[in-house]
């Protein structure tokens, strides 16, 4: 690791960390470079503490976790910034993880009026209660805060800004995956959630949103083959080869789970799955097709979880140790 890292240098870490031969190690020597003043910017301590926290947990390191996460909320000192709200949240979550429920809890109910404040909270507070199995209560929050963020504009769905759009679209998006996690039925918020997307397509937020999600669309390599060929511009959103897809996907599952995402998983494609999906009048190349198709995959019992052990087979199905195929991926 080099003499002093920048913030760009954490955020590279971030994106690479879990890919890491040894990512405890890279935790470590984290921790070691705030304690040897090895920041180019000290004002970068809890962020570098919070991520060897995030690294630490992944591998279920829960005490260690604990430690670099206590350490990094005191080295946010009295910052008050959504920075500082994730790196809160994800102590909660390791609470829960380390079964400490009371303690998680009262460090987490306190976030719960940022969920309308920050685009990213209801992804975080929902994701640390999800672990602590509090699911219900989590889209219990998201429905209070959806509810709450509506009167504010006085029960107009219209919202003033794109930017403003974008805030209520992401809490109604985390809320409709949540509920359907939970297998719970398309209510009216849901249907909110449709129109803002149509919506923010005209200024291009609810399209990228949309392309996220149906990049984490796993296909395998004969159902790949049939995709690109069929539709050949869609090797932009998922790879023109196959060893471009798993490479994309590894990456950004790596960079998901260094943001404190938990129970990622692949849904896993079929061309005619998606044919059926779109209809007959539909283009199953549409964006919003495909991330509809990757929600519902997501959610099925072909799910792949990820990540897998380093010497068990790969996610991908090609037979090889997860360390010889796609880990090494997410470093190209």
């Amino acid at each position: 690791m080099k003499a002093d890292l920048t913030s760009d240098d954490l955020l590279q870490i971030r994106q690479s960390a879990l890919g890491a031969a040894d990512p405890l190690g890279v935790a470590a020597e984290l921790a070691d470079a705030v304690d040897a003043g090895r920041l180019a910017d000290a004002g970068d301590a809890g962020l570098a503490l919070t991520l060897a926290a995030e690294i630490a947990e992944s591998r279920n390191k829960i005490d260690a976790a604990l430690r670099y996460a206590e350490r990094g909320l005191d080295a946010y000192g009295t910052r008050d910034d959504e920075k500082v709200a994730a790196a809160r949240a994800l102590r909660a979550r390791i609470l829960f993880r380390a079964g400490r429920a009371d303690e998680a809890e009262a460090a987490i109910e306190p976030l719960r009026p940022l969920l309308t404040r920050y685009t990213d909270a209801p992804a975080y507070v929902s994701a640390a209660l999800a672990v602590g199995g509090r699911a219900k209560i989590a889209e219990q929050w998201l429905t209070e805060a959806v509810q709450s963020a509506l009167a504010e504009r006085g029960g107009s769905a219209d919202p003033a800004s794109a930017e403003e759009a974008g805030q209520l679209f992401f809490l109604l998006q985390q809320r409709h995956r949540l509920r359907h996690a939970l297998g719970l039925p398309h209510d009216g918020h849901d249907n909110l959630a449709d129109r803002l997307e149509t919506k923010l397509a005209n200024a291009g937020v609810a399209a990228t949103a949309n392309a996220a999600e149906a990049e984490l669309l796993f296909w395998p390599q004969a159902e790949f083959d049939r995709l690109v060929s069929q539709w050949p511009a869609l090797g932009e959103a998922y790879g023109t080869t196959w060893d471009e897809h798993r490479a994309r996907l590894e990456k950004e599952l790596v960079r998901l789970a260094a943001a404190g995402g938990v129970g990622l998983t692949l849904g896993v494609g079929s061309v005619d799955a998606l044919v059926r999906t779109a209809g007959a009048d539909g283009d199953p190349a549409d964006p919003k097709t495909r991330a509809g198709y990757a929600r519902t995959q997501a959610t099925r019992s072909t799910a792949i979880s990820w990540p897998v052990e380093r010497n068990g087979p790969c996610w991908c199905g090609s037979g090889q140790k997860y360390k010889k195929c796609c880990l090494p991926r997410s470093r190209g």
